[in-house]
């Protein structure tokens, strides 16, 4: 390849309305919310010994700032900003997300139609949780070949419209945000560059995080909306134990195809799933916990959003410097997961 891509600008957005645990608990209890010795301390306290959560942002249902291509509109800005370019210079967007404003047109139409980026093509991608990273690879493989020249890659969700807020084991997890990149062209050996993405999908295991009805398989209706089965469902225990397993052995694999260590990253930058599960795979990588960039006790589960919007903020407070080796790494439902290496 004679050319590789690098991060020029970065960029999130949330919803207006961040909602803490004790707000959380008082929405709840107007529904008919399971009783079992499990939830019987079920309180603010409960939920963030249990997630790491302390608050989220939740999207206003019908307001416009608040749509998904809304938040992405505005993280792209900032994104655009950073790197010092204009809606015009971009020639490609990656959208995640897997919760669009619409299933047609994709949102990232909706975005290319609210930057004003004439010049750019535009798709989405679903690869839930993992989406930003699996956008991102696909940028820096656009560029390397000389399709792409400036890239503009977003993950963001509004999760809270397909949140089953009956379910008191997932929906104290998620929020809303936007999280965006600008990924530009520049020379194969350039010290700052992605080094390598490493992608792979269990469709086996499907069953552990699904919206059962929705699709053209099974529409959904009436009886489907009253049994909750337009929203998400997960095994919140099984799929824990998988994701710690493969996001800390996908990680050791992709050191070793790259002949790193746990001693040559400065930063894990991962997906934001539960607080215990970071713990957890940087316990199994002996890497320290502090160098995991961690925003999910501000933010929630925000999906695809989380990579993106957790590098945003770590580049703009200083803590991500130049030079410095950043592993993403990443899970989610499909099941998707992976990893990608890039320098500062």
């Amino acid at each position: 390849m004679i050319f590789a891509s690098k991060i020029s600008g970065t960029g999130s957005a949330f919803p207006k309305e961040s909602v803490s645990n004790q707000e959380l608990c008082n929405r709840l209890e107007k529904f008919n919310l399971p009783e079992s010795p499990e939830f019987k301390n079920f309180d603010p306290e409960w939920i963030e010994t249990r997630t790491g959560i302390k608050s989220r942002g939740i999207s206003v249902p019908g307001d416009l700032d608040d749509q998904n291509s809304s938040l992405g509109h505005r993280a792209a800005l900032q994104a655009l900003e950073m790197a010092g370019k204009k809606p015009e210079d971009i020639d490609a967007i990656f959208y995640a997300t897997c919760t669009p404003d619409t299933l047609i047109p994709s949102t990232g139409c909706w975005l290319q139609k609210k930057l004003g980026a004439k010049n750019a093509w535009a798709m989405d991608l679903n690869a839930a949780c993992s989406g930003f990273l699996f956008g991102l690879a696909t940028a820096d493989q656009f560029i390397r070949t000389g399709h792409s020249k400036t890239a503009l890659v977003v993950g963001a969700e509004v999760l809270s419209a397909f949140t089953r807020w009956q379910d008191r084991k997932s929906c104290i997890v998620f929020g809303d945000g936007a999280g965006a990149a600008v990924v530009e062209r520049t020379d194969s050996n350039a010290s700052r560059r992605i080094l390598g993405s490493h992608l792979r999908s269990d469709g086996e295991s499907w069953d552990l995080f699904h919206i059962p009805t929705g699709g053209s398989n099974s529409p959904t209706d009436e009886e489907a909306r009253i049994q909750g089965l337009d929203k998400m469902h997960m095994r919140g225990t099984e799929i824990f134990k998988v994701a710690m397993r493969t996001m800390a052995g996908f990680a050791e694999e992709t050191l070793e195809m790259h002949g790193l260590t746990t001693q040559d990253i400065d930063w894990v930058v991962p997906h934001q799933a539960n607080l215990r599960l970071m713990e957890g795979v940087a316990k199994r990588l002996k890497i320290a916990p502090e160098k995991f960039l961690i925003n999910i006790d501000r933010r929630g589960n925000t999906s695809a959003a989380t990579v993106p919007t957790v590098l945003d903020e770590a580049v703009r407070d200083g803590r991500v410097q130049p030079g410095q080796m950043l592993l993403m790494d990443v899970f989610g439902a499909g099941l998707t997961y992976g990893t990608l290496l890039m320098r500062w």
